[in-house]
């Protein structure tokens, strides 16, 4: 194989059986060189056999010499650099950022991180809201985003915040609220109007995986309304994004999916029922090498730039975008 052979992120997780979150971990720490094409992170052939020749020998982690301490501010000399190459563009150096979560909120944000006068370098990484705290527990993420309902108190969020993130400094950032509900087929030919009318024999679903928000969402009012979920046909087949179950109604393969407006607005094929207004907000562990980071992006979504960007898309509430709703 040729030694300039490269391999993005999942591609790495896919070769060492990790997660995508453990391979932004790596980078992070410096124990896996990386550098940048487009909005793409690489590795390069050489520097993966590298790690695991280190790894094999105990020493991973010292694969990068250190540029400073853990705690070292944003203002400093960024502990985390990338390699670099003459096919290199724009900053040529700064500090790793991973933003967790799934909404295109975030790839706005994330460009909104890469375009300010700050040495932040954004990656994004795809999981659920319960899987994205846990990544930031795990030290794999620096921002992640969170839609979870506690059906007991009816509160977004910081129920499972509070739970996940015992010990931890944080702050909460309100991102944005957006309608979810039911997607059915086009008319609606089962009639499904709520959460009771999922125990009617006959209704197929298509469920989010463990840990999305939405599957959260159904496993509440299901406990609510004392619906078995193994009495739901399909409960067990899942699907791991809005547009996905939505696809999967559309195409008939299922009677009925839970997601946001938004899906709705772009598959053909389905009516969108709303059912509730979720609340999506923002996570940031409060250390010192963060204060950079927690003021840049409070000041990047309260900006009319970026929620200029917002407003067009469908289904957004941004009336209390920018607002810190809990800080420890």
């Amino acid at each position: 194989m040729s030694e300039n052979t490269s391999y993005t992120t999942e591609e790495i997780a896919r070769l060492l059986k990790i997660s995508k979150l453990k391979v932004y971990d790596l980078i992070k720490k410096g124990e896996l060189p990386s550098y940048r094409v487009g909005k793409q992170m690489r590795v390069d052939l050489s520097d993966l056999e590298a790690y695991k020749q280190h790894s094999r020998s105990g020493t991973a982690g010292n694969i990068l010499p250190a540029q400073g301490a853990a705690d070292t501010p944003l203002s400093a000399s960024p502990p985390f650099q990338l390699a670099q190459t003459p096919a290199h563009s724009g900053k040529s150096a700064g500090v790793n950022v991973v933003i967790t979560g799934q909404d295109m909120s975030l790839d706005i944000l994330a460009t909104h991180l890469e375009r300010s006068e700050s040495s932040l370098r954004p990656l994004r990484s795809y999981a659920g809201s319960l899987d994205s705290l846990i990544a930031m527990y795990h030290g794999e993420s620096d921002i992640v985003s969170t839609h979870l309902l506690d059906g007991d108190t009816g509160e977004y969020n910081l129920p499972y915040i509070r739970r996940l993130l015992v010990g931890f400094s944080y702050i909460v950032v309100h991102m944005l609220s957006r309608s979810a509900g039911f997607y059915v087929q086009k008319g609606n030919p089962k009639n499904i109007r709520d959460w009771s009318d999922l125990k009617q024999s006959g209704i197929r679903l298509i469920n989010r995986e463990r840990g999305a928000g939405a599957r959260v969402l159904l496993d509440e009012q299901l406990r609510l309304h004392g619906i078995p979920s193994a009495q739901i046909s399909g409960y067990a087949s899942v699907e791991n994004s809005h547009f996905a179950v939505a696809g999967r109604v559309a195409r008939g393969e299922a009677d009925v999916a839970i997601g946001t407006e938004k899906a709705a607005k772009i598959i053909d094929g389905i009516d969108f029922l709303p059912l509730i207004q979720e609340r999506y907000d923002l996570v940031m562990v409060k250390k010192p090498e963060h204060e950079g980071l927690i003021g840049t992006v409070i000041d990047i979504l309260r900006s009319s730039a970026f929620q200029n960007e917002l407003i067009s898309i469908h289904g957004y509430d941004l009336s209390e975008t920018g607002t810190v709703i809990y800080e420890t």
